[in-house]
């Protein structure tokens, strides 16, 4: 965090986030209806008139747990609101709540996710009420480091009133008014403010050689730290890559022995692209004669363009990972 906002955020803490809002739509039961059928809530008494009242109502209630929705605006009222807010940044007359999202946004928490929410009910509410509702900003707190990121919790309470007809338009007055207006609900809403850490993808495994029954051995020689090679049981012949049969006097008879892992760079490539997730790019790829007489095609772990074709080199098996290991050759020192 390069920019430290600590004092200032912890002087936003206990201000109102805005004006209080005045629901656009009363309380009705149209909207209690769908809402208990997308929850999957049976309880009668948000439907039927009869059964609220044999369960003690005075009438249809509407869950509880829409208490927030009776403040919501909607995907139009959403944009209107932010095109609002933008002005008013522009114009230096940010509220609390606004002015808390930019200094949060300046100490580099630009992502948001909700982290809780916890309402408390005061009692009932029944279609025809108009609910206004008031927030604060009840906490901000020190810089913390989750699962997610870097950043900061924030809190905003907002209190549910049940208002009359003649409540009043003016934003002053309004404050004037809630303070004996009869409150119906209590919300307490968590966001994290944060710097996402940076997804470094994992890399993908080598891909894997097809083993076969003439180059089983060689793998099986990495695998315990040694460079094998084909010799011709006939007349001696080295040969790489494995094959079936010598190439010399066709004979099937071999042996594998252990090479010394010492040669020359005999030729280079430095592959670039079609890049493979499972390399390191750029690539470069050598074509070693070994003293013992053949070529091995390997990647090194050094510059090709720093050296001259000829310069010395030495092998070492490297394990991938838990299956897979393989020649590298290096440069030998001096």
């Amino acid at each position: 965090m390069s920019i430290d906002h600590s004092e200032a955020l912890a002087g936003l803490v206990g201000q109102s986030t805005g004006n209080p809002f005045v629901a656009l739509d009363l309380v009705n039961e149209p909207m209690a209806r769908h809402w208990a059928e997308a929850m999957g809530d049976t309880n009668p008494v948000y439907v039927d008139d009869a059964a609220a009242k044999e369960a003690g109502l005075p009438g249809i209630v509407v869950p509880p747990t829409m208490l927030q929705a009776w403040s919501m605006v909607g995907l139009t009222g959403t944009l209107e609101r932010d095109a609002k807010r933008e002005a008013a940044v522009q114009a230096a007359e940010e509220s609390p709540n606004e002015t808390m999202m930019r200094l949060l946004d300046e100490e580099g928490f630009t992502s948001v996710v909700a982290t809780n929410c916890e309402q408390e009910y005061d009692r009932l509410i029944r279609p025809g009420e108009r609910i206004v509702t008031r927030s604060m900003i009840e906490a901000i707190s020190d810089v913390k480091t989750t699962a997610l990121g870097t950043g900061r919790f924030s809190t905003t309470k907002t209190e549910f009133f049940s208002v009359g007809p003649d409540f009043p338009a003016d934003p002053v007055a309004q404050q004037q008014a809630l303070e004996s207006a009869e409150r119906v609900g209590t919300m307490r809403f968590r966001i994290l403010k944060f710097a996402p850490k940076a997804h470094v993808p994992a890399k993908p495994p080598r891909p894997r050689p097809a083993i076969t029954e003439d180059n089983a051995f060689l793998f099986e020689g990495y695998a315990e730290g040694k460079l094998l090679i084909q010799k011709c049981s006939s007349c001696g012949t080295l040969r790489h890559p494995p094959l079936p049969g010598c190439g010399a006097c066709q004979s099937l008879e071999w042996e594998p022995i252990e090479s010394k892992g010492l040669g020359e760079l005999y030729s280079w490539v430095v592959v670039h692209y079609p890049q493979v997730p499972a390399f390191d790019y750029p690539l470069p790829i050598a074509l070693v004669q070994l003293d013992e007489g053949t070529r091995i095609v390997a990647n090194v772990d050094f510059d090709p363009h720093d050296v001259e074709l000829g310069a010395r080199v030495k092998v070492r098996i490297e394990k991938f990972d838990d299956e897979l290991s393989l020649p590298v050759f290096e440069l030998v020192e001096g």
